[in-house]
């Protein structure tokens, strides 16, 4: 079996870092809990109004990012005695999904999805949209807790008028654990940076950009430092946030990434080019 002996690995996420760090101690890795994710919590404030709005006045399309966040859509909207209408108003527009999650979830409401993702990812969900003509229509944006403004900014020059729904709100970590982050990165104290969400990915670019090491950072996770992330969305925000060397299984799972880290850390510099992206 692959093994990370020798290697030291951060773990940005703060949900089951504990397990996860077990997962890597077995196999020979020593790990290091740095979360880059503050708490999550229910916004229950803006998202009413909303969801009233939504069901009074129906969207062309409405786009579904996650599961967990379809969810909280619809749990609102029992809390507002409104699920039956808004499970209607479901039924009635135009649905695109990203993920097998938000599929899954769709599924058991009895409704298909109009366009879903090639690939997992927001930029397989744009592709699969292309051949429809978004100009003057309305839609409504399913986000977890994260802006997304390069998907909007596409949106909007596609033609379309975009409102964000944001169910559930992330609040910034505590305390320097991130600066410290950041510079053992730029130090070359840790092997591999293990991200298990794009928050994770927007807060360490971020306190990067903050300190004036953004670039210094890009360049440790080109060369020294490996972006590992847990599915191909996350992998995204890594990409997108300009790092091209990014190690991520196909499987979401966050046995695959442990995985995925051994075989990288004990194949051959010719064959890395097969595990990474």
């Amino acid at each position: 079996m692959a093994r990370l002996e020798g290697k030291i690995i951060a773990i940005t996420g703060p949900r089951k870092a504990e397990e996860f760090s077990k997962m890597v101690g077995k196999f020979g890795g020593t790990s290091l809990i740095r979360p880059a994710q503050g708490t999550v919590f229910l916004d229950d404030t803006q998202i009413e109004e909303q969801l009233k709005a939504l069901i009074e006045n129906p969207a062309d399309w409405i786009i579904l990012t996650t599961g967990v966040g379809t969810d909280a859509l619809l749990q609102m909207a029992e809390k507002l005695g409104l699920g039956e209408q808004f499970l209607a108003v479901l039924g009635q527009i135009r649905i695109a999904a990203r993920g097998y999650k938000t599929v899954n979830v769709l599924r058991k409401l009895g409704l298909t999805p109009e366009v879903r993702d090639d690939d997992g990812t927001s930029a397989g969900l744009l592709r699969m949209m292309e051949a429809y003509d978004l100009r003057g229509s309305s839609v409504a944006l399913q986000l977890y807790g994260d802006p997304a403004p390069r998907l909007v900014a596409e949106l909007v020059k596609r033609g379309a008028h975009c409102e964000e729904l944001l169910p559930y709100r992330h609040i910034a970590p505590e305390g320097n654990v991130v600066e410290g982050l950041v510079d053992e990165i730029l130090t070359g104290q840790v092997d591999a940076v293990a991200l298990t969400s794009t928050v994770q990915v927007r807060y360490l670019i971020g306190c990067a950009t903050k300190l004036g090491k953004l670039r210094e950072l890009r360049e440790a996770f080109e060369s020294k430092v490996l972006a590992v992330a847990v599915g191909k969305v996350t992998a995204e925000a890594v990409h997108e946030e300009g790092i091209q060397r990014v190690l991520f299984p196909e499987e979401e799972r966050m046995g695959s990434m442990i995985v995925a880290m051994s075989k990288y850390f004990n194949q051959d510099e010719e064959d890395l080019s097969d595990l990474i992206s």
